[in-house]
């Protein structure tokens, strides 16, 4: 064999081996840098560099490969807690190593890490929590492990087993490996290969020492002419183990997968040299060098009989598919390989597809493994990281209000939007429930109506007035004001109804717009009825004329001049920062509470305090009118009307700034409500009381009489 590798290498013929184990430094020096190469069985990553090995073909994937195709596995089953084991031989370190990360940055943790060689595996791993084990190690290390575990029918773990461990079918009736997936690669048929094993095969010679090659590695019995194995329990071979090479596990004539391999190798081969032999010169003698196939070999593209593509890519590698076998054993000890899944090439990684109702699982499984170092999260959770804890093995939190996670094993929890809220398990986000002072809700219809029965009782009563304008007590108290003020009164009395409902952005101009106007015509009315009064009695010797013009303008002018000021500020208002509908998501966790916002809070203070400061000063004028000597001076009513006036407005600053939501809107509807019932009490129910009661008091003779009492007192 030493002379034909020689020739070989003389002649620059590219070589197809397995190199299963061999090392790669090793390889290297022997082949030369100019060797070319084409394995049909080595699947070490370290073979991927080109600059140590810049002519290195294979007709398998890498482990590189075989690593994600097992990590998306794990996840696939959420399984990220697992064992590994490797051999001591073969690379074993780094594989550990390799595979280790692979795990690592897909959150997959490993319980423990055994080398074949350093700890006995049942005295280990059977008392460890993991269910899941991957053994990436070699045939000889597993071997070992089938005598070690041979005598334990309870081991009870599921195995991964890796394509590049090539395993004897006895094997496969060991217990332990019940219920476990392998990958292999993607078994595919040879044309014409079949009849020839079928009629020229190992079976038509029974005395060939061929087949007694075939009895040792296929069907696992002694032939006189082998030694026994140590770790392997044999026995001599008779006919019925001649006959079990029929079995498809043993001897399958239909599909193959290294000897796929090794047959792509070599149409490879076969191509490359051609297209060399076709480009060769007529001109010259030709003589062939290794390194003259590797420009054919880099840029090969053929198809194989069976109609298969096959290229190399930039690593020397061809584009594989893995398939997943699960394992299954009967209670006759017969054995079962169920194809349960793939894993295809896919841009660069791989894609990973799998039929989870065809698996059997170990019996004492009754449904998919759990192989978790914890309970997994559920949905309305998300992971908590214990300190000094591997990060496979952690916490489960609830989400925080307002976020939510709608999988399992959530790092993080999903922050709901602004306009929703976690529903009761937190796993997925529903709409808030909107609030607003509405006419269904008990308050907001209580309100409205006090407010539609307000207005409607001082519509009656301006009816009343204009009815009976003539009377003395009408005419007494300046009529055109009281008109102005009963209408003014109705207004605002409606105003509470612009607050109540969804807002709108003319709701919100009209409600705050409203409000301020029309009470500061109201109290106007007021200051000019008191001011008018006051000011015909401090006259020095005021004529009948005086009085009148003072009586009929003076009052006007003095509602005018005020309503002046309330329609600058509102104006002011409107132009730099308007009221508009405000959508506040933040002031109740699961509900959007709807109301106007002022827009400019100083404005908004600006309009009360001006009102405040009118009523404030009719207040004052009208407690110095109350002592004056005329039947028709209301100045008492005036005042008790704008001291309830002030205790209102007062009040409601603090009771704005403590409330929220339809609540605060309900106590600006409340306070709207009281201040003009106050005033309407004070001034108007006395003389409805005399118009329509005591209608005898309402003549001139009974103004006189009070007049003179009034003076006597004086």
């Amino acid at each position: 064999m030493a002379d034909d590798s020689t020739r070989n290498k003389k002649k620059g013929e590219s070589a197809a081996s397995s190199s299963a184990t061999a090392n790669p430094e090793n390889k290297r020096k022997k082949d030369g840098p100019s060797a070319n190469r084409i394995s049909y069985g080595t699947m070490e990553s370290l073979f991927d560099d080109k600059v140590q090995f810049p002519y290195f073909y294979r007709t398998v994937p890498n482990d590189q490969v075989q690593y994600r195709a097992i990590v998306q596995l794990l996840k696939h089953f959420r399984w990220n807690w697992v064992g590994l084991v490797t051999s001591f031989e073969d690379q074993g370190d780094r594989i550990s190593v390799e595979l280790e990360e692979y795990l690592l940055q897909n959150d997959i943790c490993l319980q423990f890490k055994f080398t074949m060689s350093s700890v006995l595996l049942q005295g280990n791993a059977v008392d460890l929590n993991c269910e899941v084990i991957i053994l990436y190690i070699s045939s000889s290390s597993f071997s070992k492990l089938v005598f070690e575990l041979s005598f334990n029918s309870t081991f009870g773990k599921v195995f991964i087993l890796p394509a590049s461990l090539q395993i004897h079918y006895q094997f496969f009736r060991n217990t332990f490996l019940n219920g476990s997936l392998m990958f292999r690669l993607h078994n595919r048929n040879i044309p014409g290969l079949k009849d020839f094993l079928l009629r020229d095969g190992p079976l038509e010679f029974s005395d060939n020492p061929f087949l007694d090659a075939i009895r040792k590695e296929q069907v696992f019995c002694l032939p006189e002419s082998f030694e026994p194995d140590p770790f392997i329990r044999e026995t001599l071979c008779n006919k019925t183990d001649t006959d079990n090479i029929m079995n498809p596990l043993i001897y399958d004539v239909e599909n193959f997968r290294i000897t796929y391999s090794i047959y792509t190798a070599v149409y490879a081969v076969a191509f490359a040299l051609h297209d060399l032999y076709s480009h060769r010169s007529h001109h010259k003698e030709w003589k062939l060098h290794p390194w003259q196939i590797h420009r054919y070999l880099r840029n090969l593209h053929f198809s194989t009989p069976g109609g298969e593509d096959v290229t190399f890519d930039e690593k020397g590698n061809v584009a594989e598919t893995y398939d997943i076998l699960n394992i299954i054993q009967f209670p006759d000890k017969g054995v079962e390989h169920v194809l349960v899944g793939h894993v295809y090439p896919a841009d660069g990684d791989t894609q990973l597809v799998i039929n989870d109702s065809a698996i059997t699982w170990e019996s004492r499984f009754a449904q998919t493994p759990n192989s978790t170092c914890n309970p997994i999260c559920p949905p309305g959770s998300r992971k908590v990281y214990l300190e000094r804890q591997p990060k496979c093995c952690y916490g489960c939190a609830h989400c925080p209000e307002g976020e939510v996670s709608n999988g399992t094993d959530m790092v993080n929890c999903i922050k709901c939007l602004d306009d929703q809220w976690p529903n009761g398990g937190r796993n997925t986000c529903i709409s808030k429930r909107m609030e607003f002072l509405s006419y269904e809700d008990p308050l907001g219809f209580s309100l409205a109506t006090i407010a539609v029965s307000f207005s409607f009782i001082t519509t009656i009563t301006l009816g009343i007035f204009i009815k009976h304008k003539d009377t003395p007590i009408v005419k007494a108290n300046n009529h055109i004001l009281s008109f102005l003020l009963l209408l003014f009164l109705t207004f605002s009395s409606l105003c509470p109804l612009l607050f109540i409902g969804h807002p709108t952005q003319i709701s919100c101009f009209l409600s705050y717009i409203s409000f301020g106007t029309f009470f500061t015509v109201a109290i106007s009315t007021l200051l000019a009825k008191t001011f008018i009064v006051t000011l015909a009695f401090r006259v020095v010797k005021p004529d009948r004329k005086v009085r009148g013009w003072l009586w009929r303008n003076m009052s006007m002018l003095v509602v005018l001049l005020c309503s002046c000021g309330e329609v600058l500020i509102c104006i002011t208002w409107l132009a730099y920062s308007p009221p508009f509908p405000e959508y506040n998501t933040k002031l109740e966790a699961d509900k959007i509470i709807l109301r106007c916002n002022e827009g400019s809070i100083i404005a908004f203070y600006v309009q009360i305090g001006y009102l405040g400061l009118l009523a404030l000063f009719s207040f004052i004028v009208a407690f110095m009118a109350r002592k004056l000597p005329d039947a028709f001076n209301e100045a008492q009513y005036i005042t008790f009307s704008m001291l309830g006036f002030c205790s209102v407005w007062v009040s409601f600053i603090p009771a704005n700034l403590s409330t929220k939501g339809k609540y605060m809107v309900a106590v600006e509807c409340f306070a709207i409500l009281a201040s003009s019932l106050g005033i309407f009490g004070c001034i108007f129910v006395p003389k409805c009381y005399i118009i329509l009661i005591r209608p005898e008091r309402n003549i001139r003779a009974s103004l006189i009489v009070k007049k003179q009492e009034q003076r006597i007192k004086t």
